[in-house]
């Protein structure tokens, strides 16, 4: 099978080097410290390019036969530009798929870079983990945003973390601004503009010991995930449903099943499942890499 390379942002960068869908060498970090959780919002976007290209030589480690290389973002990748990334904001229109790949030959390392949505990455990964890769999943990611991942890639724009699910006015703590939206209910920058005085952790924890106000929230944010999971299953159809990211610890798997039952009642669509799945950087990193390869033909 081809070499390939993946390629992640999130908090931090993580590059690996892949061969048979799997990672085949060590994850490479940018920053190494894990707790520098705010190092990339603060990098201007020519420091990100260098440091992605930086990370993807290391992962190459030398090798020439590279077939892909997958780079896999946050926010709305179209044609090889971000459109829209409300977390990294400073990516808003670059076109990094050819700013990367320029990069790279410039460096030496002559391969195709396949830009793609962070989510999408995560459905690839877990598709590859399950030995999934002959049919269509979907992928919860719950962290600072919402992501929404399919597989296999279909073109579109499937920002699912903007699903609008309520029409409540008041709900604006979305990072794009908008309002109504599942991220701006479940994404952990928005609940921790809620409340001002609690952290998440706090908040689930306070659910769990009957604090009124922590108790509705939780409701509010597992109806929340379900009027978007069931939104999905009535357009696209029933299926499997993973939910990953820093932020599935929070889920009650039974209390969102029942949310989902009262939202879905034509029979042909009953046909779905959840699945909650601890997320990885080898997971992310190997869907970017499965993805470039399927996407360039190797």
């Amino acid at each position: 099978m081809a070499k390939t390379i993946g390629i992640t942002m999130s908090q931090r960068i993580a590059a690996g080097l892949l061969e048979d869908h799997k990672l085949s060498g060590p994850i490479h970090y940018f920053p190494n410290d894990p707790e520098q959780d705010d190092a990339l919002v603060e990098l201007p976007r020519s420091a990100i390019n260098e440091v992605l290209c930086a990370e993807a030589l290391a992962a190459a480690d030398g090798a020439t036969d590279i077939a892909a290389i997958g780079l896999a973002v946050p926010g709305l990748v179209r044609a090889g530009v971000v459109q829209e990334s409300p977390n990294i904001p400073q990516l808003k229109g670059a076109a990094m798929q050819e700013d990367l790949q320029t990069l790279l030959r410039e460096n030496g390392l002559n391969a195709p870079v396949v830009l793609q949505n962070d989510a999408d990455a995560v459905a690839a990964g877990l598709a590859a983990k399950f030995g999934l890769l002959d049919r269509m999943i979907r992928v919860w990611t719950l962290g600072n945003g919402i992501g929404y991942g399919r597989y296999p890639f279909t073109p579109g724009v499937w920002e699912g973390g903007h699903t609008v699910v309520t029409l409540d006015a008041k709900e604006t703590f979305c990072g794009c601004g908008g309002r109504g939206h599942l991220e701006g209910i479940m994404g952990h920058r928005a609940m921790r503009m809620r409340f001002l005085d609690m952290e998440p952790e706090e908040i689930f924890k306070g659910a769990t010991e009957g604090d009124e106000r922590c108790v509705e929230f939780k409701k509010l944010w597992h109806r929340a995930l379900a009027a978007a999971t069931a939104t999905s299953i009535h357009q696209a159809g029933p299926g499997k449903f993973y939910i990953t990211g820093f932020n599935q610890r929070f889920v009650d798997l039974p209390l969102l099943t029942d949310y989902m039952h009262q939202m879905v009642k034509m029979s042909p669509l009953q046909n779905y499942s959840l699945e909650l799945v601890p997320g990885s950087d080898e997971i992310y990193v190997t869907g970017a890499g499965v993805t470039a390869e399927l996407m360039t033909g190797f």
